[in-house]
């Protein structure tokens, strides 16, 4: 009886991770987008380049269709600076990465965010 428990324990356990996992490729799937996440490292009118955090660095091009919020308010694209935190959401157009959109951590590190 006891290793019956024991094997239901662990059959459970075995059947949450896999749900779990297959839950975290549908969200990162969602939408069709690929999800840049890190800290801004350079920003230019043309481009936003992350460090990633898997320690990569990521260029992903922005245009006029770009959007940028900081938590629910939309904000300006000369508001990101090098320090803030973000996740983008973005294409893959001709082998660029393409940002849809721009969202800033609300505790960026920017020195905008420490007036």
């Amino acid at each position: 009886m006891y290793k019956s428990s024991i094997r239901t324990h662990i059959t459970k356990l075995i059947a949450t991770v896999v749900l779990a996992a297959a839950g975290a490729v549908v969200a990162f799937a969602h939408g069709g987008f690929e999800h840049v996440m890190g800290t801004v490292s350079k920003v230019t009118p043309t481009s936003v380049t992350v460090k990633t955090t898997g320690k990569k660095t990521v260029e992903v091009v922005v245009n006029d269709k770009t959007a940028y919020t900081r938590g629910d308010a939309k904000i300006a694209a000369t508001e990101l600076k090098a320090g803030d935190r973000v996740v983008i959401d973005a294409t893959e157009v001709n082998d660029k990465l393409v940002a849809a959109s721009v969202k800033v951590g609300a505790a960026g590190n920017s020195a905008a965010t420490h007036k």
